[in-house]
């Protein structure tokens, strides 16, 4: 699909108009829609698909909220605004600072709106590692608030906040109120509908869009703004060739079809900057069963790398970079067990007698894995870990025989991945150019703007949709000349 610009010239007529259209109808279109109509604007939705949802839909629905929510309360935890920036920006870079800032402070607001709009969040808490729930718990850990070193900057607080609903895609469930509420609002919709093109006038501004329906060439006329909401680009196979040529064969992206950089492209055209379009967040996690982050991970050196109590995206990103992209995961009698996330594909090696047969069967240099093995074991029977200072909870010798060697590496498993790149935008969710300067008429929000995270090392399950609803509902007001913190509006 090529995507272009039109000028505004070129335009005779217009099928449509309305203040705001928004391109794509997932989280951030549905929640930018419903400010921008709360507003008082004409909102015009223009979706792919022949309904909406999106990617969102079939997400295990984590919000990373935090800052002192109700669902944090209730489990215990003192969060607040600053503690919830510190760690941010210690964990993920003080480039996107202002957003991180605006993010946190207006947090347990956003989390009350979407209580507002139905989306139901228990107020039950998940003690134990996992990736995602197939239960109903409100509440669970699912970033690195316990990894060193930041578990020394902020007080760790859990803040991974999944939609109250059994089974693997909660994300429906939000999408379904969120949904409900635009159709209550009489938000305008135009489905099955393909955007090919921005429209751009003489000063520059986006006033439009240019789509395809049904074999039939449309134009919408936008007197507010235009946000660009449809995703990142991780089926995108030209854009993955571009930014991941190392992807291996075995990794396979997360998302619908439309999940194709559509959005990035239609920014690129109109002159829009990107950024972290090299970033993505993969995984395949050890865990659960969570004694499996007791044992080490090793490269093909048979050296630790990364502390094994780590997010799984953030091991995931380290495993890339090591030799071959190659890890294993060694553990003893006392801990062994497979991991329960199958589709992974973590192949046992085998179980050894000896460390000493396990290093010459991995390949490893002779005495290698026998010194980290031991080394490791003195350590953690001390209940530290100078090298990685993996957290105290997970340490124990790895004195049990017999061992097992479990198959990790990123080109072996099955790494499931997201793309983290995309349009830059300010803390309003405007579209910036390659000189910095604003787009006017053009906003972002969701995945097709670079996400707050720019690698996997960083990233928290429920960075995309925390983030994406947040940004979308800035986006909405913004372009309806409201600007004030959400905080400061009855949010």
């Amino acid at each position: 699909m090529t995507h272009t610009l039109l000028n505004l010239s070129e335009i005779s007529d217009f099928d449509d108009e309305a203040d705001v259209v928004v391109i794509g109808y997932g989280m951030a279109g549905a929640c930018a829609a419903l400010e921008a109509r709360r507003s008082g604007g004409d909102v015009l939705v223009v979706e792919r698909a022949s309904a909406g949802g999106g990617s969102s839909a079939v997400s295990s629905g984590l919000f990373y909220l935090g800052g002192g929510t109700d669902v944090q309360k209730s489990a215990g935890y003192d969060d607040n605004a600053e503690n919830m920036y510190r760690f941010m920006t210690a964990s993920m870079g003080m480039e996107k600072a202002g957003h991180i800032r605006r993010y946190c402070d207006d947090n347990v607001a956003h989390f009350n709106w979407l209580e507002a709009q139905g989306v139901p969040f228990e107020r039950s808490y998940y003690p134990d590692k996992a990736v995602f729930l197939l239960s109903t718990e409100g509440l669970m850990s699912t970033g690195n608030e316990k990894v060193w070193p930041y578990r020394d900057i902020a007080t760790p607080a859990p803040r991974g906040h999944q939609v109250q609903m059994a089974g693997e895609s909660p994300g429906a469930r939000a999408m379904e109120s969120l949904l409900a509420r635009c159709e209550e609002e009489g938000i305008r919709t135009s489905y099955d509908s393909v955007a090919t093109a921005l429209i751009r006038d003489d000063d520059g501004a986006i006033v439009g869009v240019a789509i395809r329906q049904t074999g039939h060439n449309k134009y919408y006329r936008a007197r507010r703004g235009v946000l660009l909401a449809t995703g990142g680009f991780g089926m995108n196979k030209a854009m993955l060739a571009e930014y991941f040529p190392d992807l291996p064969d075995t990794a396979e992206p997360l998302g619908t079809p439309y999940t194709d950089g559509s959005g990035i492209m239609l920014g690129m055209a109109a002159g829009a900057s990107t950024s972290g379009m090299d970033g993505m967040i993969a995984t395949a996690s050890i865990y659960p069963p969570g004694q499996l982050i007791k044992g080490i991970i090793v490269n093909t050196l048979g050296r630790r790398f990364v502390a094994e109590d780590s997010y799984h995206g953030r091991t995931a990103s380290f495993i890339m970079e090591q030799p071959g992209q190659r890890a294993f995961l060694i553990v003893d009698a006392d801990i062994f067990a497979y991991p329960e996330i199958t589709t992974a594909n973590h192949e046992l090696v085998d179980g050894f007698d000896t460390i000493e047969e396990m290093e010459e069967r991995l390949g490893m240099p002779v005495g290698s894995l026998v010194q980290t093995v031991k080394d490791y074991s003195h350590y953690a029977a001390q209940g530290c870990d100078p090298l990685l200072k993996k957290h105290p909870d997970w340490l124990k010798p790895l004195d049990q025989g017999p061992w097992a060697a479990f198959d990790i590496s990123y080109n072996r498993s099955n790494y499931l991945y997201i793309t983290l790149g995309g349009l830059q935008t300010t803390r309003d969710a405007q579209v910036m150019n390659d000189k910095g300067a604003v787009i006017p008429g053009l906003y972002a929000a969701g995945a097709c703007s670079a996400h707050i995270p720019h690698c996997g090392k960083s990233y928290a399950s429920g960075m995309s949709l925390g983030p994406g609803s947040y940004f979308g509902r800035v986006a909405g007001r913004v372009m309806m000349g409201n600007a004030a913190p959400l905080s400061e509006n009855g949010a």
